[in-house]
Formats: structure tokens, C-alpha cells, sequence
């Protein structure tokens, strides 16, 4: 048999170890850089619990930032690469999971709810596994084509990323200036102000998705840079005060968030009640 014959052999004369190689296919580099982001925000959230055990808040809350913002260029780094993939939805998600559902929670309890013990260890479960169903119900409604285009505006629930910001907050009044007190008397009050964000992103209460904001105008362009380069300068200056403020604008969005959902649902039905016959 020639070289040549040898390749015109049919797939089913193939030893299955010989199919199995033909299934394997180079993966393009702009599929790849995404899921390095990925993880280099899972390695993020791990950190923060590392530095958590070790009592270093302010880091592993900082560590827990940065994971959030690798979390929001990985996607849009796929997109824009062209590089979005079943793998890469997947890995996000498990990634989602670890800095955004048990971080979070593991960094609270190591600092203060671990002193009201099983009631402290409650919030913190009821904490992770909101954060998993969020993120199975995100995954699931991705794939739903009934969804009116106007959804996309919103997001059913806190999302996780969101949720792992302001619940937080407690950690930032006693990194701030304002040093709240970590102590055993205050450590309820955080408990359920824990299961309260839990709520929130297992609820389907509607948040603003920010994701389909329109375009800048040009004549914007510049103050929107300026503010947004001294929004940086800020948090860098002083990270826990602006991540305070952001907690704290967050969470009086989300009545905003709600009345702009009914009236738009409203809306809708009243077309649709229109063009019924």
C-alpha cells in the first residue's frame, strides 16, 4: 500500500483510536485567551480565601474586586474575539461559583459571623447556594427564545457578581474611616443583612443589566472619560469609601430597576391587547 492509498481509506475502516484523533480539531488562540481570563479570576477568588485564613480582609476583598473585573472582560473578550464557546460559558460559570458564591461568604465568616457560630455558618451556605441557583437560572433563561428583546435590559435577580460586591458592605464600614466595629453585638445584624442579598439574587426581583446601554453621544465622550478615570483614581485612593458609595448606589437602584420592569411589562401587554382581534 502507497502513502497515498493510505489516506483514501474510509472513516469506517478507521481503528477507533485513529476515529477518535479525527475528532480532535486545533482550537483557535481567540478561543483560548478568554477562558485565561477565566481563570485567572477564579484564581482571584481562591486568593481572597487564602487571605481571608490568614486575616488579611483588605486583601482578600481587594482580591475579590479584581476577580469581579476580570469576570466582566472575559465575556467581552470573547465576543469581541469571536471566540465564545460551550467550555467557556461553562468554566465561568464554575468560576462564578467559587469567587462569587463562596468567597464572599468564607471571607464574612472568617471575619465576624463565625462568632454567632451556626447561625453565622447558616448565612453563609444560604449565601453560596443563592449564588448557584442565580447562576443556573441565568444559564438556563440564556437559552430562552420567547424572551421579549426588552428583558435585556434587565437581569432576574441579583447577579452574582453584583451580590459578592454588597455583601461586602459590612467588611468596608470597618476598613473605611468610619471603622465600623467588628464586634460579637453587630455580628447578627450582618447575618441578616447576609441573607437578605441572599434573597435578593435567588429572587426574581428585576435588576438593571447594563449590558444593552446605547451608545455615548460624541459631545459625552470626554466628561465620560474624566469621570471615570477620577472614579479610578478614587477607589485606588481610597478603595473602601467608593466601594461603599458603589454598595450603597447599588442597592438603591434596584426600586428604580423594579418600576421600570412593571412599566415596561405593562406596556407590552397593553400592545398586545391592542392587537388582539
Amino acid at each position: 500500500m502507497t502513502e497515498s492509498q493510505s489516506f483514501d481509506h474510509p472513516e469506517s475502516e478507521l481503528t477507533p483510536i485513529e476515529r477518535r484523533r479525527l475528532r480532535f480539531r486545533n482550537i483557535p488562540l481567540r478561543a483560548v485567551l478568554p477562558n485565561l481570563v477565566t481563570l485567572l479570576a477564579l484564581s482571584m477568588g481562591l486568593t481572597a480565601i487564602r487571605y481571608a485564613v490568614d486575616g488579611k480582609f483588605e486583601t482578600a476583598v481587594l482580591a475579590i474586586i479584581a476577580a469581579a473585573v476580570f469576570d466582566g472582560f472575559d465575556g467581552r473578550l470573547a465576543r469581541a474575539l469571536k471566540g465564545t464557546t460551550r467550555f467557556g460559558a461553562e468554566l465561568d460559570s464554575l468560576a462564578d461559583f467559587v469567587d462569587f458564591g463562596v468567597a464572599p461568604g468564607l471571607v464574612l465568616y472568617f471575619w465576624l459571623l463565625h462568632e454567632v457560630k451556626n447561625f453565622g455558618w447558616f448565612a453563609t451556605l444560604a449565601f453560596a447556594i443563592a449564588a448557584a441557583l442565580r447562576l443556573a437560572r441565568f444559564n438556563v433563561m440564556a437559552e430562552d427564545p420567547t424572551r421579549p428583546a426588552w428583558h435585556a435590559q434587565f437581569f432576574v435577580g441579583m447577579p452574582s457578581p453584583a451580590g459578592a460586591v454588597t455583601v461586602l458592605l459590612p467588611l468596608y464600614l470597618h476598613l473605611s474611616t468610619l471603622e465600623l466595629p467588628a464586634s460579637k453585638a453587630f455580628a447578627p445584624i450582618f447575618v441578616v443583612y447576609v441573607l437578605v442579598i441572599a434573597f435578593l439574587m435567588a429572587s426574581p426581583i428585576p435588576h438593571f443589566s447594563g449590558k444593552k446601554m446605547g451608545r455615548v453621544p460624541r459631545d459625552m465622550i470626554i466628561p465620560l472619560l474624566f469621570c471615570v478615570v477620577v472614579l479610578l483614581l478614587l477607589l485606588w485612593t481610597y478603595p473602601m469609601e467608593i466601594l461603599t458609595l458603589l454598595s450603597l448606589c447599588y442597592l438603591a437602584s434596584i426600586p428604580l430597576a423594579v418600576r421600570r420592569y412593571r412599566s415596561l411589562a405593562q406596556a407590552e401587554k397593553e400592545r398586545a391587547a391592542e392587537a388582539a382581534p
